[in-house]
């Protein structure tokens, strides 16, 4: 009898662990268990590892895609690498890219679907110093106002036609930092509230020998000016979602990515770290700032995170069809997007309790140092 009582208790053991590898919520216990196959997926960046791209380091590097039966290898981008050229050629199965950008791609004839609107809101900024009493979009008239061109200076554009000011405003081509608005070159800079706005209150104001503050600039955001456009979204080729499967990868892909940036909401310190040690150039005090401002630009997610806002959508099109001269007077068509596969891993990530529209996040309070370390 007790023979019989320990081989049942073994059985029962061995039962629990196929329980548990069985599992396919996610858990981020990185074990992979309970694939039949493992689909190898590649995602082109934007751009090198930094907190722009946090969530995706995360899933990778704490086993939320393994755990969805996927090997994910993340390829960086570099000033050369277009990610929807990328796509189109099949050099990818996903890549991240911005919409006006990828609608002008698809105009090029890259067949490529936005699957999931990953940040709701732009990250785009103009940045003046406060002493010149530059506020707001008016206050450009008659102004060297920068900008860095290639696809990047339409929200500009859009707000200074809003404005009737067009014909008033000397556009000057900007380096992709802030040196012309600290040398004293420009008037007003464009900047990335993740990225060049940071490296202003990096630098040391040569008067007082200490770094810029907040209060020593006026910040222009394009979300309140009313012509911002959508950014960071995961793009698929049109032909290879059609294919037999793949919407279940990209579905199971979603999941995953999303799961990465959900944890970033808690798990802050931990992120930051995943970053640095994917090999991170930025310093740890500039990428804490960037995944601060990061998350703020993806929570709250109105429909939950990837979902597609509409109204945000149209906006992003008329802005689009308005200013960019490939798309002026073209009608982008209703399969550019779909959202679909968003909401079935949004409500997959609900029933396991995660927060997927981020109501509980809130920005910290992020110590710059000098250079952004």
């Amino acid at each position: 009898m007790m023979r019989r009582l320990r081989w049942l208790a073994i059985l029962g053991a061995l039962a629990l662990v196929v329980a548990a590898c069985g599992d396919d919520t996610g858990g981020g216990d990185g074990d992979g268990g309970g694939c039949d196959t493992i689909d190898d997926v590649r995602l082109q960046l934007q751009w090198v590892a930094q907190s722009q791209f946090a969530g995706y380091f995360v899933a990778k590097d704490l086993g939320f895609y393994e755990d969805a039966c996927l090997n994910v290898e993340i390829l960086e981008g570099a000033v050369e690498i277009v990610p929807q050229t990328v796509l189109a050629s099949g050099g990818a199965e996903f890549g991240l890219a911005w919409v006006p950008k990828a609608l002008v791609s698809r105009q090029q004839d890259a067949d490529i679907v936005n699957i999931a609107q990953v940040f709701e809101r732009s990250g785009t900024l103009m940045v003046a110093f406060a002493d010149s009493g530059i506020d707001s979009i008016d206050d450009f008239a008659g102004k060297d106002v920068g900008n860095w061109g290639f696809g990047n200076e339409y929200e500009l554009t859009a707000a200074l036609e809003q404005e009737g000011i067009s014909g008033d405003v000397n556009l000057v081509a900007q380096s992709f930092d802030m040196l012309a608005l600290l040398n004293g070159d420009i008037d007003v800079a464009e900047a990335m509230i993740y990225n060049e706005y940071a490296q202003v209150l990096e630098a040391v104001d040569t008067d007082t020998g200490e770094l810029y503050q907040p209060s020593d600039l006026n910040v222009i955001d394009f979300n309140d000016v009313g012509t911002a456009m959508l950014q960071d979204a995961v793009w698929v080729n049109a032909d290879w979602i059609a294919e037999e499967g793949n919407e279940d990868v990209a579905q199971r892909f979603l999941e995953a990515s999303f799961r990465g940036w959900i944890h970033c909401l808690d798990a802050f310190d931990e992120c930051v770290n995943v970053v640095l040690d994917n090999g991170s150039t930025l310093g740890r005090s500039h990428q804490a700032w960037q995944l601060n401002e990061i998350l703020g630009l993806v929570f709250p997610a109105s429909n939950g995170i990837g979902v597609m806002n509409e109204n945000l959508w149209q906006q992003t099109v008329d802005v689009a069809t308005s200013q960019i001269p490939e798309l002026q007077g073209v009608e982008i068509s209703d399969d550019a997007y779909r959202s679909d596969l968003a909401e079935a891993a949004v409500a997959a990530l609900e029933d396991q309790g995660l927060d997927v529209d981020g109501s509980s996040y809130e920005r910290r309070d992020i110590v710059l140092e000098e250079g952004g370390e």
